[in-house]
């Protein structure tokens, strides 16, 4: 086709877009498109966002954007590099041990009966954790870790050894304040029967004089890195490399992607649903699409046929209609976007009562 055709063929197409615009003959078909983008666009723009908040609130159970999780302290090879790659470093011990409501003072009166002790999770946290996520207490948000000499515990340890918080818990060699009882929504980074347990959250600088860590204790030192995904795509790989060498020795390394089957499953599930969603609603959407192009295709029979006896061409027609096809599809589409990323909003406030998080914004990618 040379250029004069070209020209011709445009020419055409913008005069067809135009006069069947104002004829009506392309409002059924693009109030179809219209209508199958927005619904498209409305599920894309929620999954989207549900997608990222359950990625989000993934990185904040797991304390961070990866763990290094060794049983002896973390090797310092493994800080050094997360270092050296602009990654934040924060480490908790865990392990499980005994927990006893201490008795308070009294007049002298002898009691027969032993404190209640119950098997806890322990967390010895430093500060700045946790690096994802945020600490609560009694629901609200904590601005800094439990100070020394106090202990943060679930609801359910008061409620087992009989305790109020500003009584004493007896750990080890300590007696340490319950200061507060801390939230299911703080990060845990326990899994398994640890995650069962009622927990318990002190300061780091507490742990050494409650004699608890011993050479045989089952402890878990938990090394949490955060920053830009470019540096954790440089620092899990050197880690992985790193573990499987002979002579380190049980030191594991845990991410979204591998390490934490739980959170994997949870995230495979969510984004499946979500995009066969989706797929139903660009199933449906193709259909009244389909049914509605047939239907200008008909109406444009006769045009077509005057146009090739006029000598039109076949490229030229196709062109032609191309152009209209693809103005009207354009149009259409950024109206249907528009009017999709409103309807998700609608769909957002609906789930209100049902999310409690706050999901984070949509991107345009579903567009």
């Amino acid at each position: 086709m040379n250029k004069q055709s070209w020209t011709h063929g445009l020419k055409l197409g913008a005069r067809q877009l135009w006069r069947d615009l104002r004829a009506g003959e392309l409002r059924l078909l693009m109030l179809s498109v219209a209508l199958a983008v927005a619904a498209l666009t409305a599920v894309g723009f929620l999954a989207d966002r549900m997608q990222s908040g359950l990625w989000r609130d993934a990185r904040q159970l797991l304390g961070g954007d990866a763990v290094v999780v060794s049983d002896q302290r973390t090797p310092d090879a493994f800080v050094r590099q997360a270092h050296a790659v602009g990654l934040q470093t924060n480490t908790n011990v865990s392990f499980p041990t005994m927990a006893r409501a201490m008795k308070a003072p009294d007049s002298g009166t002898l009691d027969v009966n032993p404190p209640a002790t119950r098997l806890v999770a322990l967390k010895a946290v430093e500060p700045g954790y946790p690096l994802r996520g945020r600490l609560e207490i009694a629901g609200q948000p904590a601005a800094t870790i439990p100070p020394e000499g106090e202990v943060w515990v679930d609801a359910a340890l008061l409620e087992a050894l009989k305790v109020q918080v500003g009584q004493m818990l007896g750990l080890g060699e300590r007696s340490l304040r319950i200061a507060a009882t801390s939230s299911p929504a703080s990060p845990t980074g326990g899994a398994g029967f640890m995650a069962f347990a009622p927990r318990v959250m002190m300061n780091q600088a507490d742990l050494a004089s409650t004699g608890l860590v011993q050479p045989a204790s089952r402890v878990s030192w938990r090394m949490a890195v955060a920053g830009s995904d470019a540096a954790v795509g440089q620092f899990l790989p050197w880690a992985r490399v790193e573990v499987d060498k002979p002579e380190v020795r049980g030191v594991k390394v845990e991410s979204l992607e591998s390490g934490r089957p739980e959170m994997r499953q949870t995230l495979d599930r969510a984004s499946q649903f979500l995009n066969l969603v989706a797929l139903l609603a660009a199933l449906l959407c193709a259909v009244a699409v389909a049914l509605a192009a047939r239907s200008f295709a008909e109406r444009q029979l006769d045009a077509c046929a005057l146009l090739r006896v006029l000598g039109q061409s076949q490229r030229t027609l196709t062109l032609s209609y191309g152009l209209e096809f693809l103005g009207a599809g354009v149009v259409a589409s950024v109206l249907g976007v528009l009017a999709g990323y409103a309807v998700h909003l609608g769909f957002v406030f609906l789930l209100a009562g049902l999310v409690e998080a706050n999901l984070p914004s949509a991107s345009w990618q579903p567009a």
